[in-house]
């Protein structure tokens, strides 16, 4: 079902990016809030679980078919990717458990630039000196979010504790939890972009979203883990993270590179940690310091500058819509 791309949109593709822009930085908030009561794990399987519960009458009604069809290697590949995705989730939202909200959001938002460096070995891409460039920003810009956590900026020096302290530092634990949850992000980005060109977004997310929420219910018994026992309002968090990050805000992406090149869709997204930033400022009375700014700035300008490398043909896009 390829769309036509001469129809024009009832919506203006720019302000629906901003409205995904919105959607997906509410994630971290929600989370925060969820955090109250239940474990990271719980959150994450939650989330995943009704995004599925909620794609499944249209995936097994509109794409039965299509899903019957699918090669043993195409399933196994989809199945591993929702793996990744599971993995993902685990450790980006465990870091809100130890890092500040902007941290995890910054370094998380790293996933293109793991894309970069994993690429000449799984999809045969050499990186060119734009990414080159910006992996080179994106580093130095993440490793001033990790010290802004634990030093200090005292008499124009910085001053930070010592190396056995600094490496126990709670907050050091959770920048390393986003910094993985980007790198699995990574992983399912490159899975997907393989299996893109001969499955339907539809297909794919359902059988990647279903695979995580089944790894991540698994992780959540093998720790001894309830989904059940919360307040009323830690399960509408929950309802939330699905519909609003998850499935609005990822899904008006997806409608919008039908109509806007995938460069400039994927510049956009850059925008979600700023976005969380601020949410976190107003919900949450988290005041980002100078280092963090300037190091959070650094990221985003790595990306945007890696962002001008292209795909090269024949390889499919990692998200699109032209065969919902």
């Amino acid at each position: 079902m390829n769309k036509n791309k001469s129809d024009r949109p009832v919506v203006p593709p720019l302000a629906a990016i901003g409205v995904g822009i919105l959607a997906v930085s509410t994630a971290s908030i929600f989370i925060r809030y969820a955090q109250t009561e239940a474990p990271s794990i719980v959150i994450a399987a939650w989330r995943l679980t009704i995004a599925t519960l909620v794609m499944a009458p249209f995936a097994l009604t509109s794409r039965r078919a299509e899903l019957k069809a699918l090669k043993r290697s195409e399933l196994g590949l989809a199945l591993l990717s929702g793996v990744f995705l599971a993995i993902h989730f685990a450790t980006w939202i465990s870091s809100l458990e130890y890092t500040s909200v902007a941290s995890s959001a910054v370094l998380v938002s790293t996933t293109p630039l793991f894309v970069a460096l994993l690429s000449p070995l799984f999809l045969k891409e050499v990186p060119t000196r734009w990414v080159a460039l910006g992996l080179a920003m994106a580093l130095i810009g993440g490793t001033i979010v990790a010290l802004s956590d634990t030093c200090t900026w005292q008499n124009l020096r910085l001053a930070c504790p010592n190396l056995a302290e600094f490496s126990g530092a709670k907050t050091s634990l959770g920048n390393l939890l986003a910094l993985a949850g980007a790198a699995t992000g990574a992983c399912y980005v490159m899975l997907g972009r393989r299996l893109r060109a001969k499955m339907s977004l539809l297909s794919y997310i359902f059988v990647v979203y279903g695979m995580a929420a089944v790894a991540l219910v698994s992780f959540m018994f093998a720790r001894g883990q309830s989904p059940l026992g919360f307040s009323p309002s830690i399960y509408l968090w929950f309802v939330l993270l699905a519909l609003v990050p998850q499935l609005i805000g990822h899904t008006t992406f997806n409608w919008a590179l039908g109509f806007l090149s995938a460069a400039f869709v994927s510049i956009t997204l850059l925008g979600e940690p700023i976005g969380t930033t601020i949410l976190a400022y107003i919900f949450l009375q988290e005041v980002p310091g100078g280092l963090k700014i300037v190091g959070a700035a650094l990221i985003l300008a790595g990306l945007v500058v890696a962002s001008k490398t292209e795909t090269k043909p024949g390889l499919p896009l990692p998200i699109d819509i032209q065969d919902v």
